[in-house]
């Protein structure tokens, strides 16, 4: 793992936004924050992170306009999606977007960090 890896986290409940963070940087990432999904798309434009930790249901742009933006931009950072939903309609959505993984809130920092090594890992051997 690459522990300069930068991590940026869309999500619009600041409590849940800053916990994401800190167990982030706990773990040795560098992290950058959005209220939003129009803001997470100015930060991937600007930063071009690594991974992206975005929150499913968000205004005005939600988590899958997100996908949708920036893999309309060509842009093929990996997506771990947070949720209070388990819905199969996710589960399949997710699917059919390449998402990593979807975790439910509240988020376990464990689950987290595993759930950030293994998209990078997978995205890195991508990139080969």
């Amino acid at each position: 793992m690459d522990s300069k890896s930068q991590i940026l986290v869309a999500e619009d409940n600041d409590f849940v936004r800053m916990q994401i963070v800190r167990f982030l940087n706990d773990a040795g990432y560098d992290t950058h924050e959005a209220k939003d999904g129009g803001e997470a798309i100015d930060i991937v434009k600007a930063h071009n992170p690594d991974l992206a930790i975005v929150d499913v249901r968000m205004e005005p742009l939600n988590g899958f306009d997100f996908i949708r933006s920036v893999r309309g931009m060509d842009i093929q950072i990996p997506v771990i999606l947070v949720t209070g939903d388990n819905s199969p309609d996710l589960l399949e959505k997710s699917s059919e977007w390449g998402v990593g993984a979807i975790l439910i809130k509240p988020v376990e920092k464990d689950r987290l960090i595993s759930a950030v090594g293994r998209s990078l890992q997978m995205a890195q051997r991508r990139a080969r």
